[in-house]
């Protein structure tokens, strides 16, 4: 075996150097094949050398191919979706790990997850009929076969990025994949970084090399000494092109040369002045096989690329199944496909083999065990996230029939009524519960991106609120699914909302944006889903101050109120001070509030989040430039960021913290960071080093509390005058934006 074990290590090592690997990578994949090989017992000691080397080759290289994508998840960040339907050019829509697609009927929602998923879909790619699916605004001739359809901008993990990293020498900037209307139309793009030549190192190289080297033959003969000195002038020519390209063939020509020529002078190079050449040659073949390497590159990622499974329909699944047409006739019946393959993932899910319990038919103890516990496992699960009853689930069998029963536990007896017999909106959510788990746990959609249109559509609007608490929690893939269902949308979470609009004269069809847009039907789900938590956190007036978070709305009123106490200038009495709950949220606020006619103008903290949310508000046109202040304009001169805290005087702030920390803090010293703007950042960071965790609310509301009591122990007049200039500033802006449109 000893000669087996060298001949494949060897032979797994060309494999790694056929993907343009290390030697790093090969060790870890040599692992897999001595494992195997011993089993398999690929070489004998009387086998012929030659064909085991070359079995073991090929073994190798599909193990380390395997190896290479073992864990693979590339995440989706972003698609567009062109020429499709609808669709001429969706414009780029962001993915998170759940995103919902928002917008009214024959918005064009379904189109986008159609297109998308034709990218990977689970049965392979297919041609797209240019008769059905290309725009009909556009003349069929312009339908190619690369017209484009598709295109993704995907994440790696980090396990990838350093295999590419590897590869390529860099990490690739970015990864794009599309495709067309052929589905041969495929492409893979990863855009890396080609190496570059050092001018400075070279030349250094050339510099320190030449007084070593060129004494070696200089006391040679002329027939010796002349293609020595040809070689090393061949080489310093090469070193002067500009091109990478041409800089690299001809570095590498005259490397070779030069060896060659040493070698028939009978010169020998020392270890350090072989290092030495090798410094020129190492980048030189680094840029000669960028490209090969990349085309490895895009290899592997496609390789890497998740499937895209698409569910709009309502699954299959029924109360009743029969165990021997199960076992014995499956697949010949096509109309019974799907049937069949929703009850083996109901089998999966509740841990049970129809073959089994089908054979063991006059077994009645054994079979009533393993239903017994397959029914507690389903039944636990469905309490779990059905919240609308709870439910009971019971296998029956009787013979080789199957029957799924469900009960309602009441005072008197449990009822038990057949699944089929269930409402629509049970049997959906059963039947979607089973087979997605089943998909998703090593099933055909385990690591897949699920996009799924209208889920839910059947489910009470309570049922909805937990489907997406289900999708959310229980799922590890990146989902992006369609609604209008305002109980579908997170509220939480807005900013994984994207609105779909279409345009009424057909000119641009289907686009979408990250940014509340659109008429009232588009936007009514939003405005719903967020109506509660409106209701719940904040008043709203003809007139508000929209503020980014709770602690701002409780920091300015509580000020503003006791201004208004003493006869100072305060905000004006019918402007509301409205916390968006993050500047997340801040847009779609200001948009749903500037829909309804109302003034609005908004206070954000100056840091990245808050001037990026400005430019949203400004560049969408949800409101004027004008309406939109920062923390920063009430200090003089204007600090470089600066948020709603930073009004209070840093010596009484630091205060409010060690009062309200003073068991944490006990035994512990913090060290704050001068360089840091904002307040609240400084102090979350010495937390951190403190091996604790920083909440704003705790000293906000120790200032609220204690404006209310002694307002002098925590305003200072010089914070005083920044809360003054601050209001000041939100008046003079009010009376330029009240009772005006958002844009005139």
């Amino acid at each position: 075996m000893g000669i087996a074990h060298d001949s494949a290590e060897r032979a797994v090592r060309e494999a790694a150097r056929g993907w343009g690997f290390e030697s790093g990578v090969t060790r870890i994949a040599v692992k897999p094949y001595l494992f195997i090989g011993r089993g398999a017992s690929l070489c004998s000691a009387n086998a012929d050398r030659s064909r085991s080397i070359a079995l073991a080759a090929r073994v190798l290289a599909a193990r380390l191919a395997l190896w290479l994508q073992c864990g693979a998840k590339m995440i989706l960040q972003k698609f567009r979706v062109l020429n499709f339907r609808s669709i001429e050019n969706s414009g780029d829509i962001d993915v998170e790990k759940i995103t919902a697609l928002v917008g009214r009927n024959e918005s064009g929602k379904s189109n986008l997850l159609t297109a998308l998923a034709s990218l990977n879909p689970a049965g392979g790619r297919k041609d797209l009929n240019s008769v059905k699916d290309f725009p009909r605004s556009k003349r069929i001739e312009e339908c190619k076969p690369n017209t484009h359809v598709v295109w993704t901008w995907w994440g790696l993990n980090e396990k990838e990025s350093e295999q590419l990293k590897d590869l390529l020498g860099s990490a690739p900037e970015d990864i794009t994949i599309g495709r067309g209307y052929a589905a041969a139309q495929f492409w893979v793009n990863v855009n890396a970084k080609q190496p570059e030549i050092d001018a400075k190192k070279a030349a250094s190289t050339i510099k320190r090399l030449k007084p070593v080297v060129e004494p070696k033959w200089a006391a040679l003969d002329d027939a010796l000494k002349t293609p020595c000195n040809l070689a090393w002038q061949a080489l310093e020519q090469a070193l002067t092109n500009g091109n990478a390209k041409a800089w690299s063939a001809a570095v590498i020509a005259a490397t070779a040369n030069l060896r060659s020529s040493l070698g028939a002078a009978g010169v020998m190079l020392d270890e350090a002045q072989d290092e030495l050449l090798n410094q020129l040659e190492y980048p030189a073949n680094a840029i000669a096989n960028f490209d090969s390497k990349r085309r490895k590159a895009e290899e592997l990622v496609e390789a890497w690329l998740p499937r895209f499974v698409y569910v709009s329909d309502f699954p299959e699944l029924h109360g009743y199944q029969d165990l021997e047409s199960f076992t014995q006739r499956r697949g010949q019946d096509p109309s019974s496909k799907e049937r069949e393959n929703n009850f083996e993932k109901l089998a999966k899910v509740a841990g049970f083999d129809p073959a089994n319990l089908n054979a063991n038919r006059n077994n009645h103890e054994l079979r009533g065990q393993i239903l017994n516990r397959a029914s507690s496992l389903v039944t636990g699960e469905i309490r779990r996230l059905w919240k609308d009853r709870r439910l009971m689930v019971r296998f029956d069998i009787d013979g080789q029939h199957v029957t799924i029963l469900v009960s309602d536990p009441n005072a008197q007896y449990p009822v038990e009524v057949n699944l089929d017999e269930r409402s629509r909106g049970f049997r959906w959510f059963f039947a979607f519960y089973i087979t997605f788990s089943a998909d998703t746990q090593g099933g055909n959609s385990d690591g897949a991106i699920l996009l799924l249109d209208e889920p839910g559509l059947y489910l009470h609007a309570k049922s909805q609120e937990h489907l997406l608490l289900h999708l959310r929690k229980d799922y590890d893939n990146q989902i992006i699914y369609t609604t209008h269902s305002p109980f579908m949308i997170p509220a939480d979470s807005i900013d994984v909302v994207r609105t779909v609009n279409i345009d009424e004269n057909n000119a641009s069809g289907t686009t979408v944006t990250k940014t509340p847009t659109g008429d009232s039907r588009t936007l009514f789900p939003l405005q719903a889903a967020l109506g509660y938590q409106l209701s719940q956190t904040l008043f709203v007036g003809h007139s508000n101050l929209i503020v980014e978070g709770v602690t701002d709305f409780w920091i300015l009123s509580a000020v503003n109120a006791h201004l208004q106490t003493i006869d100072e200038p305060a905000l004006p009495d019918e402007l509301t001070i409205t916390p968006a709950g993050g500047a997340g949220k801040v847009s779609y606020l200001a948009a749903l509030l500037a829909s309804e006619e109302l003034n609005v103008l908004v206070l954000l903290d100056d840091d990245r989040a808050g001037r990026e949310t400005q430019k949203d508000l400004v560049a969408n046109k949800l409101l004027r430039n004008t309406a939109v202040l920062f923390v920063t304009d009430a200090f003089t001169p204007k600090p470089s960021e600066a948020d709603i805290e930073d009004l209070i005087e840093p010596s009484v702030y630091e205060k409010l913290v060690k009062d309200t920390y003073k068991a944490e803090l006990k035994g512990k010293t913090l060290a704050l960071n001068s360089n840091i703007p904002r307040i609240v950042k400084r102090y979350e960071e010495a937390f951190v080093a403190a091996g604790l965790e920083f909440h704003k609310t705790r000293p906000a509301r120790e200032f609220l509390a204690r404006m209310g009591v002694d307002p002098n122990t925590v305003l200072s007049a010089a914070s005083k005058g920044r809360f003054v200039a601050m209001f000041d500033a939100v008046r003079k802006r009010y009376d330029k934006i009240k009772d005006r449109a958002p844009f005139t």
